[in-house]
C-alpha cells in the first residue's frame, strides 16, 4: 500500500519531485549579481581640527538672571561678560558662548542642555 501524497515522505513520494526541485533552482538564479559601483567624489570634508562655536538661544523660558549665572557657573565668566552674553542672546537672539574642537564643543552644548538653555553647535 502507497502513502497518500499529504502524508510526507519525500517530495518525489508527495508527487513534487521535479517542480519542486525547479522552482528552488529558479529562486537561486533570480537573485541578483554583485554590481560594481565607483565611490562618489565629494569635496566636503570636515575638519576635525578646526574650530568649533558654541551658540546659546534665546528662548521664552529662562529668566535672563538664570542664563548669566549658568554662564558664570559653566565658563566661568566674571558678571559683566556674563552679563553682556545674556544681553545679546535676549537682543539679537543668540551669542557665541565658547569656542574649542568638537569635542569640547559637545561637552559645553551637553552641559548648556542640562541647564535647559537653547544651544548647538556649528564649525566656526
Amino acid at each position: 500500500m502507497s502513502r497518500p501524497a499529504s502524508a510526507g515522505g519525500t517530495c518525489a513520494s508527495r508527487g513534487l519531485g521535479a517542480a519542486h526541485r525547479r522552482r528552488i533552482s529558479i529562486e537561486r538564479a533570480s537573485a541578483p549579481a554583485p554590481v560594481e559601483t565607483l565611490e562618489p567624489e565629494t569635496t566636503d570634508q570636515v575638519d576635525l581640527d578646526s574650530p568649533w562655536v558654541v551658540i546659546v538661544w534665546n528662548d521664552p523660558i529662562n529668566l535672563m538672571s538664570y542664563v548669566a549665572f549658568v554662564f558664570r557657573k559653566l565658563f566661568g565668566y566674571s558678571k559683566e561678560e556674563a552679563e553682556r552674553l545674556m544681553l545679546q542672546v535676549h537682543h539679537e537672539g543668540r551669542a557665541v558662548v565658547s569656542s574649542g574642537d568638537r569635542q569640547e564643543a559637545e561637552r559645553d552644548v551637553f552641559r548648556l542642555h542640562e541647564h535647559g538653555l537653547w544651544a548647538t553647535m556649528q564649525q566656526d
